[in-house]
């Protein structure tokens, strides 16, 4: 890892070797594949609650439907080795696999 500055007081201060192995250890916590499955599973919640009035509508159309299931089957359906194409973004932040498009 490169050398890691702090600002402190507009002060580039070096990190000490503690908060260099804290960094570290938080990043590959980070990286871990439970809390990248955390993060799907909030942003999957995220997508099924601004759908839920599709469901109260009552007249869900097949295309929602599906959505909505594959929706929940994302920890079923994609493993470990799927979760960085998941996580993906674009320039903008936007979510780009295919399971978050909306129909």
């Amino acid at each position: 890892m490169s050398d890691l500055i702090n600002i402190i007081n507009g002060v580039p201060t070096p990190f000490t070797d503690e908060e260099k192995a804290q960094r570290e250890k938080d990043i590959a916590e980070y990286n871990s594949d439970a809390s990248k499955l955390s993060r799907i599973k909030i942003i999957r919640q995220q997508f099924l609650e601004e759908t839920d009035w599709w469901v109260l509508r009552g007249n869900m159309s097949e295309a929602q439907t599906q959505y909505r299931q594959k929706l929940r089957d994302i920890p079923a359906d994609y493993n470990s080795s799927k979760y960085d194409e998941l996580l993906a973004r674009d320039e903008q932040g936007n979510l780009t696999h295919s399971v978050w498009s909306k129909p």
